[in-house]
């Protein structure tokens, strides 16, 4: 048993509830182009410049209207020498801020060399990986507000809001990376606590418009990502790859994702 087991079991409760009232069905799933990879570094001196004590791989599972239903998780370390499923890890890494201190996302080549190092060989392959999700984590979902009186998907355009919620805080050079990837424009200072809004950018793929805001939650508060989707008529292909993809470059400035939640 390893010494993160340990620390589940530690007093102090269990973390909040995020489940839903049932697991949705194989036809709810949509299948991502990757996994999330994270390397969990060992507590106390050195933290995250220590060598990585294990690894843990995550996913999650979005529904047909592309907001997530699931978050499924496994971890590995070199003591257990095989993968075991880690949901509630992967739920105590969001809401426990000295465990997070711990935990890096990284891409899964960066994942490759560090579990080669650790005497795990060659990382197995996504579908392999997946196989070690057993008892995944439901996430609650609420039906969109729907300002449109007609059907979604109906009419020449689709409009939807969704949020991506994240636990942590951005890495110093954390803007200007992303101004520089996504061409952000800055919309206000992060060192003033009143500012909520800090950057938008936008893209058009096909007939499908897409905009999207970084938003801070409260002074020194949580981050999210509030994107616009403007669909045209019969489209909606790129909206999954796009979620993910901003997602997953956010989660290379330091964020780990908490949640994805349709509003409208």
């Amino acid at each position: 048993m390893t010494t993160w087991h340990a620390e589940l079991s530690r007093p102090g409760g269990a973390p909040p509830d995020l489940t839903a009232a049932h697991r949705p069905g194989p036809a709810a799933r949509v299948r991502q182009p990757a996994l999330d990879y994270y390397l969990v570094h060992p507590d106390g001196p050195g933290g995250s410049a220590a060598a990585p004590e294990g690894l843990v791989v995550e996913e999650f599972v979005l529904g047909e209207d592309c907001a997530a239903v699931r978050l499924d998780a496994a971890a590995w370390t070199p003591a257990d020498g095989h993968w075991w499923d880690c949901a509630a890890f992967s739920r105590s890494i969001r809401v426990d801020a000295e465990l997070r201190r711990r935990v890096v996302g990284v891409p899964r080549h960066e994942a490759a060399t560090a579990y080669r190092r650790l005497g795990g060989g060659e990382l197995p392959g996504e579908e392999v990986l997946r196989g070690h999700f057993h008892d995944g984590q439901p996430l609650s979902t609420a039906a969109p507000l729907r300002l449109d009186p007609r059907p979604a998907g109906t009419g020449p355009r689709d409009s939807r809001v969704y949020r991506v919620l994240f636990a942590a805080d951005l890495r110093p050079d954390g803007l200007a990376n992303l101004g520089g990837v996504w061409r952000m424009a800055s919309t206000g200072d992060p060192a003033d606590p009143q500012a909520r809004i800090i950057g938008v950018a936008a893209r058009r793929v096909g007939a499908d418009s897409f905009t999207w805001h970084l938003r801070r939650i409260g002074g020194g508060g949580p981050w999210c990502l509030d994107l616009t989707a403007d669909l045209a008529a019969g489209g909606g292909g790129a909206l999954g790859p796009l979620l993910r993809e901003l997602t997953t470059t956010l989660r290379m400035q330091g964020l780990i994702p908490v949640t994805i939640e349709r509003f409208s």
